[in-house]
Order: structure tokens, then sequence, then C-alpha cells
């Protein structure tokens, strides 16, 4: 009878106390991936709420640049009407990013827009919303990676395949954005 006890005490350090352990780390690591997007959804809110403003004050002043605040517009309403999964949110959200830089660009070419009080705060509140997400999307980034590391590695990536985790999705830079910015552009305008 004891030694039966001692076998299955020495199975269960050797066997399934490890089995827990690496569960239960992948458990948390995928935990922190889901908190880390949430972190970044809500500076997403917080920007999708600031562009309504920011259009209609632009909307004063550009007459004629309407692609680039139906474009804004057209990428804004897809995700409030949501039902998207997290890896088309990210696609979305990249094609955003991109709109309001040409949004910015645009607006260079108007002075009396610039100088505009209401347009300068709302600009400003932009922009630091713009730094919030960039630190939330590496913060993101770190934890997929952190979450991938973990269901590839071996042997976490056994107990991952039997839980069906698979892996994420990174936010990464549109190739648009990863070119160097020609500044000569913004005064050809």
């Amino acid at each position: 009878m004891i030694p039966s006890l001692i076998v299955l005490g020495v199975f269960f350090v050797l066997v399934i106390l490890p089995v827990i352990l690496i569960f239960n780390g992948l458990v948390a690591k995928r935990n922190q991936v889901e908190y880390a997007f949430s972190s970044i959804d809500t500076m997403l809110k917080k920007r999708i709420d600031l562009i309504p403003n920011l259009v209609a004050t632009v909307k004063q002043y550009m007459d004629h640049e309407s692609e680039v605040l139906t474009e804004v517009t057209k990428l804004r309403s897809q995700i409030i009407t949501g039902g998207m999964s997290d890896d088309d949110k990210i696609k979305v959200e990249n094609k955003l990013t991109q709109a309001l830089s040409n949004f910015i660009v645009t607006i260079e070419k108007y002075p009396d827009l610039k100088a505009n009080q209401n347009f300068n705060q709302l600009q400003r509140t932009l922009n630091e919303t713009e730094e919030q997400i960039s630190a939330s999307r590496r913060s993101y980034n770190a934890s997929v990676m952190d979450f991938n590391n973990g269901i590839e590695m071996f042997p976490s990536s056994i107990i991952a395949a039997f839980a069906n985790m698979r892996k994420k999705e990174m936010f990464e830079i549109p190739e648009t954005e990863r070119r160097n910015v020609d500044v000569s552009e913004l005064f050809d305008k």
C-alpha cells in the first residue's frame, strides 16, 4: 500500500504538477493578451469618439477635401458597427491610422484651420490619444510575443495543442507608414 502511494506521489510531482503549472502559465499569458487588447480597445474608442468633433471642425474649412473626410468617417463606421474578429479589427484600425495620418497632412494646407483654437485642442487630444494607442500596441505586442512563444515552445506546445490555443496576430505598422517622410511634400501643396 505504501509503495503504491509513493509511486502515485512521484507520478503526481513529476507529471501532473508540471502539466498543471504549464497550462496555468499559458492561461495567464492568454489573459494578459486579452487585457492588453482591451487597453488598446479603450484608446481606440477614445479616438473614435474624437473623430466626429475633428471632422465637424475641419469641414468648415475643407470644402474640396471630402475624400479624406469620407475615408476617415467610413472606417470609423466600420469599427462602430463591430462584429469583427480581433484580427479584422486590427486591420481596420491600421487603415484608420493611415487615413488619420493622411488627414493631418491634408490639414497642413489650411493655415486658418491650424490657427483655430478648437481645432488645436482637438489635434492635441488626438495626438495624445495616438501616443497612448502606440504605447498600448507595444504592450499588446509584447504580451502576444510572450503568449506565442509559450504555445510554440516545447513542452508547453503540447499542452497548448491539447487546449486548442492558437497564435495571436500582432499589431503591425502598415507598409505605407514604414516609408521615410518626405517633408518637401508638405510644402509643395
